[in-house]
């Protein structure tokens, strides 16, 4: 049985869409001899893509199973009438599993083009038994890619560096040059940034971005020990605010309720006095320090020794009057008079 690279269908020679019903964002996958071109252009064969079986590479993460390589893709060829193929370097495993017929198709992974359809990359393929592309041909194991007499050549086709910068950047080919250079400006923009945010040297490859935003993405949750949640701190905030409110309050009830008592603060001072201590508790203070203390607000003139003196009961004051008209020396009738 032949040994060397065999020839695989990767897609039809036409525009087609998958048989197993899943809903398209185009209304077919598109592929053709020019559009086959920009395709094989875009192709590294120094990172050749990996065959698998079933799409296991993709499904690993999932699934936890192993993903076998089954082969690799070492080029593209396009084949008129036929379609895209690739060239393949299968492993011994894989080439028995074929040749029993327990595999039979290929089945590919590509990426495409969201305004038009058109295939720009090839990214890897799979053996399975059930393609999502109707119609493909059946792996054929003589099907020898060195074999060149054996196939037609696919007819030369140019392709020029605008459509292979196209293709690199997933553009269609319709695109124009500015729109392509407009289009490399803000990937490298974006690049750019990324990599200012994430604080990496301007060389940086795209590898170490990957990884630099994965180490971000699996950081460990912080410590509760050493971090409060916003919350936490904005309710701490709130309760205190209220004991502050409540230890003024306090404060200021203890400065005045003397105040009135020894007669350093006047009854008609009383709210002046409340509504300085909410904003400077200090300046308060330091007023109520040095304010005198009235005698006659806090008794009678005698101090309780003798009767308070004769006077007109008429004199029609009040208890504050009658304090400031002794506070002055003043008969409560000399006060009357003087206020008339």
């Amino acid at each position: 049985m032949p040994t060397g690279r065999v020839l695989l269908q990767v897609t039809p020679a036409q525009d087609f869409t998958p048989a197993d019903g899943r809903e398209m964002d185009v209304p077919a996958w598109r592929i053709n001899q020019a559009i086959a071109g920009r395709v094989i252009a875009a192709f590294n064969a120094q990172q050749p893509p990996v065959i698998d079986y079933e799409h296991q590479t993709l499904h690993k993460e999932a699934n936890g199973q192993p993903a076998p390589a089954a082969g690799w893709m070492h080029g593209l060829r396009w084949i008129e009438g036929r379609g895209l193929f690739a060239e393949v370097e299968l492993t011994q495993r894989a080439r028995d599993l074929v040749a029993a017929g327990e595999y039979r198709y290929f089945s590919p992974v590509f990426e495409y083009a969201r305004a038009t359809g058109e295939i720009t990359r090839i990214l890897m393929g799979a053996f399975t038994n059930h393609p999502a592309i109707a119609g493909m041909e059946g792996v054929n194991l003589m099907a020898a890619a060195s074999a060149r007499f054996t196939i037609p050549n696919p007819p030369e086709t140019t392709v020029t560096l605008l459509e292979k910068l196209l293709a690199a950047i997933g553009l269609p080919a319709t695109t124009t040059e500015d729109a392509a250079i407009a289009a490399c400006t803000s990937i490298k923009a974006q690049a750019d940034a990324a990599r200012a945010a994430l604080k990496l040297d301007g060389n940086a490859t795209a590898e170490t971005v990957t990884a630099a935003c994965t180490s971000l993405r699996t950081a460990a949750t912080p410590d509760p020990a050493k971090y409060v949640p916003v919350a936490v701190v904005e309710e701490l905030k709130t309760s205190v605010a209220a004991l502050t409110a409540q230890n003024t309050e306090r404060k200021v009830e203890d400065l005045i309720a003397p105040a009135l008592k020894d007669g350093r603060l006047l009854p008609a001072q009383e709210a002046w006095a409340r509504d300085l201590g909410k904003t400077n508790v200090a300046a308060l203070s330091q007023y109520l320090d040095t304010a005198k203390p009235i005698a006659a607000l806090t008794g009678t003139q005698t101090g309780g020794k003798e009767p308070p003196p004769p006077g007109d009961a008429n004199h029609g004051l009040t208890k504050d009057e009658l304090a400031v008209a002794a506070a002055c020396g003043l008969t409560p009738e000399a006060y009357a008079k003087g206020k008339a």
